[in-house]
């Protein structure tokens, strides 16, 4: 037996998966939980030393015959992290994550530096949001000054595991483009943005080289084959960020597929063969991992809203699906709009969770929880009408994400979206996407990915669905409502600044 690997690098967890390439099925799966620093200010940060240490974790799950039988290893990550090293490769500071909105007045000292939102977006396809990577590495400059004076490279979070495992400094267009700094049209590093951030130092000296080509970046370092129980001198792939894996994981390598991911954040992003770029800012611009482009949409609340209001409203996590199906499509009236995280789309990072519509007659758990679900569907569902507004056309909607495994959810999106949603046999997303990745660097088919994950991906039948008319009719109207309810409760946290310039409101 000969596995291929692929370890994704969550924010609630680590999973590790074993996908025997040649049965065509999975081995293992295992996975170890992360902790979560956060802060009323919105601090979001975890250590470095965590990630590595939930690795170990998970793969101690596995046999030592699994762990052995390992040819090679790809890497998904959350995005935007920044994780500054010195020259001794010691992470200098706790690692601020995506969901990090801390750094906002650092955004606008960017922008401004830059020439503003739309100089950005000129110059690097995207405009620097809470939770993007550049605004961390001006609050480090900042914040920390000898620190910063001490950091010799600036990497991602996948990056730092690839640079654990392989001991080589490597960044991936994908992940990279989530930076806010990357040139995404050229996949080069934009002198302009990274200027804005430090113009008294050149941040390039710090940047690893841009890996464009689906080759691996080195190899399994004998002492952590040691640590992991696993094979020394294995090929470790460039892997990717999650969602740039997650689409080679869901089949999003070509143009006609919309996946949509139900994770701690939601996520909406399709395959384009040429640059997609959204003046208005909501649609991120982004490279994919395999060549082409993945324009995305990300909500920063999607089931953390579903697992706040569980807690709000005293359900058991046994009894959510129930609970959601208890309450009929539009929850009697009752509308969440999810914004506990604050929210990058719209962008609201101030933005605090609002449950309207209650009344004598609608007041009761399953009307309040289903509306947690929908309101995080109606969130995506922007995304959906702004991709078409852009040009991007889809067919179907292929769900991930740990909300697809609710039937009520996945027909719920159906319904949102008047789209069928497919399901995959293969559970595990981006750490499939990964390990697909690492299989096709390890077999010379970076030029033959669509033909590759064909092989390997497979509909579950079973879980599949496609939309109702009379529903479609009903969500048309609460997504319209939800949409005015946006934008007459963003004037509440919307600062000066965002009030004049775009892309501050659905």
């Amino acid at each position: 037996m000969s596995t291929i690997l692929g370890i994704d690098l969550g924010t609630q967890s680590l999973k590790v998966v074993f996908y025997d390439f040649e049965a065509r099925e999975t081995v293992a799966v295992h996975s170890a939980p992360l902790d979560l620093h956060q802060h009323d200010n919105g601090v979001a940060e975890q250590r470095a030393e965590w990630w590595l240490n939930a690795l170990q974790q998970a793969l101690r799950q596995a046999s030592k015959k699994v762990r052995q039988s390992v040819v090679a290893i790809g890497v998904s990550g959350q995005q935007h992290g920044f994780v500054p090293l010195n020259r001794a490769g010691q992470v200098l500071t706790p690692v601020k994550l995506w969901c990090d909105t801390s750094t906002r007045r650092e955004c606008d000292a960017v922008m401004r530096a830059a020439g503003g939102f739309d100089a950005c977006i000129a110059g690097a396809g995207n405009p620097i949001l809470p939770g993007y990577t550049a605004s961390k590495i001006r609050w480090f400059r900042d914040a920390h000054p000898d620190l910063y004076a001490r950091m010799d490279k600036i990497l991602l979070p996948h990056d730092y595991v690839n640079f654990y495992l392989t001991g080589e400094a490597c960044m991936e267009a994908g992940d990279a483009s989530g930076t806010g700094f990357l040139d995404i049209r050229t996949r080069k590093w934009s002198e302009l943005m990274l200027a804005a951030i430090d113009p008294e130092r050149d941040l390039r000296a710090c940047l690893p080289e841009v890996q464009t080509a689906n080759k691996p970046i080195g190899t399994l370092l004998a002492s952590v084959a040691d640590e992991l129980s696993l094979p020394p001198g294995v090929p470790v792939s460039a892997g990717g960020g999650d969602n740039m894996m997650g689409a080679i994981g869901t089949g999003n390598v070509i143009p006609g597929v919309l996946t949509v991911s139900l994770g701690t954040s939601g996520t909406l992003y399709a395959h384009s063969d040429v640059p997609v770029i959204d003046p208005t800012g909501s649609i991120a611009a982004f490279c994919s991992s395999t060549g082409g482009w993945l324009p995305l949409l990300c909500t920063m609340n999607c089931t953390i809203s579903t697992e706040l209001i569980r807690r709000l409203v005293a359900t058991d996590s046994r009894e959510f699906e129930s609970q959601i199906n208890a309450a009929p499509p539009g929850s009697k009236g009752v509308m969440t709009l999810p914004f506990f995280n604050g929210e990058r789309t719209p962008n609201l990072p101030n933005a605090k969770g609002v449950v309207l519509g209650l009344d004598g007659r609608n007041t009761e758990p399953a009307n309040v929880l289903r509306s947690a679900v929908e309101g995080a569907t109606y969130a995506l569902r922007f995304g959906l009408d702004r991709l078409q507004e852009l040009g991007i056309s889809s067919n179907k909607i292929v769900l991930t994400g740990g909300g697809a495994n609710s039937a009520t959810w996945r027909q719920v999106v159906a319904d949102v979206f008047n789209m069928s949603v497919t399901v995959l046999q293969q559970q595990e997303g981006a750490a499939f996407g990964a390990a697909l990745q690492a299989l096709a660097a390890l077999n010379g088919r970076q030029t033959d990915m669509p033909t590759l994950v064909s092989e390997h991906i497979e509909r579950d039948v079973q879980r599949c669905c496609d939309p109702r008319p009379a529903m479609v009719d009903i969500y048309n109207e609460g997504y319209n409502a939800y949409s005015q309810a946006v934008e007459t409760i963003s004037a509440l946290y919307t600062t000066p600044t965002q009030k004049n310039r775009r892309g501050s409101s659905q």
